[in-house]
C-alpha cells in the first residue's frame, strides 16, 4: 500500500539516494559494531600459534620452577619415595607447595585424610585463579578449558592473565605455557631424587629462594601502577594477619579473596 504522503506518480528514493547524513549514521553503526567484536573477549583464539607462543614466553620461568622442583626431589627422597612416585606424582599433581606438603606428612601409613584436606587447603587459591580467566574461557569448549586448566600453575597463570589483559586474544597459552611448567618441574623432580643423597640441604645451593625470586619477577610483571596498590596492600596485610591468627595455609586465600571484595567495592 502507499504511504498518503506519496503520490502514485512518485518514486520512493532508493538507498544511494538516502540522505548523506543517514548513510553516515549507518556506516558508523557498523564500524563500532566490528571495532567490539573484534576486541571482546568471545573472540579469543586457540590455535598452535598461542601454544607455542605461551610455551617460549614461560621457558625462563620454568627454569626458576625447575630449582624449586629439585628442592622438592631432595624432600622426596628423604621421606623415601622412589623415582617413580615422584615422577608420577610431579606429572599428576603439578603444584609445588602441595607436593612439599604432602612430603612433609609423607609416613607409613600415608595419613590420607590429613593430607588430603592440607592440599585442599593450600589449592583453594586455584578457585580464584580460575575464575579470572573465565571472562576468556567460558567461550571454549569444555575439552580446551579444562585441559588448559590442568595445566595450570601460578607461573603460568600470572604470565596468562598478563597475556589475555593486553588485548592478545590467545586462549592456548595457558595450555603452552603449562607445558613448559610441567616439563620442568617433572624432569627436575625426578632430578632432585637421584641427587637427594648429595644434597644435605636445598638451602646451602639457595634452591629454597629460587621460587620466592619467581614470584617476585611475575608480581613486577603484573604491577600495573597506583591502581593496584590497593588490592595489594589489603591482601598483604589480611594474609599477615590470618597467618598469625590460622595454621596452615589459609592466608593465601584470605589475602586473594580480601582484595577481590576491595576491588568489587572500588569498581561499584
Amino acid at each position: 500500500m502507499v504511504p498518503p504522503y506519496w503520490s502514485d506518480s512518485t518514486e520512493m528514493p532508493t538507498t544511494d539516494e538516502l540522505p548523506e547524513t543517514e548513510q553516515s549514521t549507518d556506516s558508523v553503526t557498523d564500524e563500532t559494531e566490528t571495532s567490539i567484536d573484534d576486541t571482546a573477549p568471545s573472540a579469543v583464539t586457540f590455535d598452535r600459534d598461542g601454544i607455542r607462543a605461551g610455551f617460549v614466553t614461560c621457558v625462563p620461568v620454568a627454569l626458576g620452577v625447575a630449582g624449586y622442583g629439585i628442592a622438592f626431589g631432595v624432600l622426596a627422597d628423604r621421606a623415601g619415595l622412589s623415582i617413580a612416585e615422584v615422577a608420577l606424582m610431579s606429572a599428576t599433581v603439578l603444584a609445588g607447595a602441595s607436593q612439599i606438603i604432602a612430603v612433609e606428612l609423607w609416613a607409613d601409613p600415608v595419613p590420607a585424610a590429613t593430607v588430603v584436606l592440607a592440599v585442599f587447603a593450600v589449592n583453594l587459591r586455584y578457585s580464584l585463579m580460575g575464575a579470572a580467566l573465565r571472562p576468556w574461557f567460558k567461550h571454549l569448549s569444555a575439552t580446551r578449558t579444562y585441559g588448559s586448566l590442568f595445566f595450570m600453575a601460578d607461573e603460568n597463570w600470572a604470565l596468562t592473565m598478563r597475556d589475555l589483559t593486553s588485548g592478545s586474544r590467545r586462549g592456548a597459552f595457558l595450555l603452552g605455557s603449562g607445558l613448559a611448567i610441567w616439563l620442568f618441574w617433572v624432569a627436575s623432580s625426578v632430578i632432585g631424587v637421584a641427587v637427594g643423597g648429595v644434597i644435605d640441604d636445598p638451602a646451602t645451593f639457595g634452591l629454597d629462594f629460587v621460587l620466592v625470586a619467581t614470584f617476585v619477577a611475575l608480581a613486577v610483571e603484573l604491577w600495573d601502577g597506583a591502581s593496584t596498590a590497593v588490592p595489594w596492600a589489603v591482601a598483604l596485610v589480611t594474609a599477615l594477619v590470618t597467618a598469625q591468627v590460622l595454621a596452615g595455609q589459609w592466608h593465601v586465600i584470605a589475602g586473594g579473596v580480601a582484595a577481590a571484595v576491595v576491588e568489587v567495592v572500588r569498581r561499584d
